[in-house]
């Protein structure tokens, strides 16, 4: 997981669908429209999407196989929590189709953070995660955008030369 300001996406050292994931972060606004967007076809893209925080009571607790998410929220904040997936029982099991499987949550998550505009999270296939908490005890409208980048394409660490370009 990586937890950081969007400004400092350009200091991990990931090939180009790392770049090209917050390009299009760098495009939204709160008036963008909810909906799927084709980045680089199946193995880059992402989903805009408005709703109101829950409680982790309400809240769903998933993990990903096939993609890395890379999160951030466009309007509004909501709370995270992370998980291990090796810690947890399954409560779903994995659909291949969907790229997800789903977890029960016994306790509140190893990491807990509240993303904001301008702040993002990368979460791998490892980590589990809720999102869409209410921060304290009040709901609010969130906003936000999820980029899918299938993970091999993260495997891939710039050369050296590329990093200096």
């Amino acid at each position: 997981m990586i937890i950081d300001k969007s400004e400092n996406f350009d200091k991990y050292h990931f090939d180009k669908a790392w770049k090209m994931a917050f390009e299009f972060l760098s495009q939204l606004t709160p008036d963008s429209k909810d909906g799927r967007y084709a980045i680089q076809g199946e193995d880059v893209f992402a989903i805009v999407m408005s709703y109101e925080t829950v409680s982790p009571n309400a809240a769903i607790l998933e993990a990903h196989r096939d993609y890395v998410d890379v999160q951030t929220v466009i309007l509004g904040v909501e709370r995270f929590e992370c998980f291990y997936t090796d810690e947890l029982e399954v409560k779903t099991p994995y659909d291949k189709s969907k790229d997800v499987e789903f977890y029960k949550r016994i306790a509140p998550g190893y990491v807990g953070v509240d993303v904001t505009p301008g702040t993002f999270v990368a979460l791998y296939p490892h980590d589990a995660h809720m999102a869409g908490l209410m921060v304290g005890d009040k709901q609010g409208l969130v906003k936000k955008a999820v980029v899918k980048i299938k993970k091999e394409l993260l495997d891939k660490i710039r050369t050296k030369k590329a990093i200096n370009e």
